[in-house]
């Protein structure tokens, strides 16, 4: 019997389903992250402190985080058909809001990136939805370049000042707020959810409870609060590391940074495909495993040229292919009808794993003045990743399998 998985006109249409779900990705990241490049305006504008413009980052990061359990969940129920465009719609009231009213002071701004978050979310409505598209052979990499547009967070970190530069404040969220209009438009005509897509009948509250007692849905979160965590306070922490480890110019440093970010977010949907090709055990083992390397090498504080940079690039290169690994691995392993709700908790824990390394490092800085301690745990938790991987996560596959 042919299988329609097969069918060429189905090949075509996987792929349109794919690039949208990407795009839509891309586009609530981006306006996700419009709060990030504005805190050092804001924070002259109003007379923030350093920790009142920290806490203007991180409420949108954490909504966005935890919001993709819920999120998940409901995409398991109703579709990524129907969340997308939701999603997408919703998120342009707290962006028109920001750029409009939200940003004339701290608490209006917060009110703002609470509801802003909604954006984040968007990872768990794609993730379940690409997984039904594709056959299991072919979800690592199918996965893996729908998570490429993580990349969303670099066009709001490369455009939002100059577009506040070139017009006013509210330029780039009135921007953002017209391609996510576009975007859901676009979505509620074209997306369809994959023929077959199985449905759960329970409740929401029991199939929450049923996903937090699946092995994988632990297993995972570990893996990707490391992976996707590493990745994410990098990507926050890396200039202030630069300037004051190396004395790079803030220019300098924010290029390095992007460059950080753009080789992580290429390397995610190589990570998928590594892990259709060899396991996604044996990837992420591979993973954590340069990672524990470069944060060593990097402990030492070696000359940025070439030792620091070859040991930050590799650690980038392996962040953003073991993220593309951890879904691959949850493709393989959740339930088919489980897929979103699993896939909001491993989000939720990935984007909270991005928190903790950023506090950690700079009470270390201010309490040592060196970043040595911060690096050394990294490799130390690295290295226990990699103990997991090649014991516990390994013998889950062995079991799956054998089931």
């Amino acid at each position: 019997m042919t299988s329609t998985q097969d069918h060429p006109v189905t090949t075509g249409r996987r792929a349109l389903m794919l690039s949208l779900a990407t795009a839509g990705f891309a586009v609530n990241f981006w306006a996700w992250a419009l709060l990030s490049p504005l805190g050092p305006l804001f924070k002259d504008s109003l007379k923030l402190t350093a920790f009142q413009q920290a806490l203007l980052v991180a409420v949108p990061v954490v909504v966005g985080s935890l919001g993709r359990i819920p999120v998940g969940a409901l995409t398991d129920r109703f579709g990524g058909r129907v969340m997308f465009p939701v999603i997408s719609a919703l998120t342009i009231l707290p962006v028109v809001f920001l750029g409009f009213a939200g940003h004339s002071s701290l608490t209006a701004l917060l009110v703002g990136g609470f509801f802003l978050g909604l954006g984040g979310t968007s990872f768990a409505v794609g993730v379940p939805f690409v997984n039904a598209w594709f056959p299991p052979e072919r979800r690592g990499l199918a996965i893996g370049i729908f998570g490429a547009g993580m990349g969303g967070t670099a066009i709001s970190a490369l455009t939002t000042v100059p577009l506040v530069k070139a017009g006013t404040i509210a330029t780039p969220f009135v921007l953002t707020g017209a391609v996510l209009a576009l975007y859901a438009i676009l979505a509620a005509v074209v997306l369809r959810d994959a023929p077959g897509r199985t449905v759960p009948t329970e409740p929401l509250a029991r199939r929450l409870r049923d996903t937090l007692r699946l092995p994988v849905t632990w297993q995972a979160s570990a893996l990707y609060a490391i992976a996707f965590g590493g990745y994410v306070a990098f990507s926050v922490y890396l200039p202030a590391y630069l300037k004051s480890g190396y004395g790079l110019a803030q220019a300098d440093a924010a290029n390095r940074m992007a460059g950080f970010v753009l080789f992580a977010v290429v390397m995610r949907p190589v990570g998928g495909w590594l892990s259709d090709r060899f396991g996604p055990v044996r990837v992420l083992g591979g993973v954590f495993g340069v990672v524990t390397a470069g944060a060593v090498v990097q402990a030492f504080t070696p000359g940025l040229m070439p030792l620091g940079t070859v040991a930050f690039l590799a650690m980038a290169a392996a962040l953003g292919a073991g993220s593309g690994a951890v879904f691959a691995l949850v493709a393989l392993l959740a339930p088919a009808n489980k897929v979103g709700s699993v896939t909001g908790i491993v989000g939720a824990a990935g984007g909270l794993g991005g928190f903790v390394p950023p506090l950690v490092m700079g009470a270390l800085y201010g309490e040592l003045g060196s970043y040595a301690l911060g690096l050394a745990a990294l490799a130390l938790v690295a290295a226990a990743a990699l103990g997991f991987t090649t014991t516990v996560a390994r013998r889950s596959l062995h079991q799956h399998h054998r089931a």
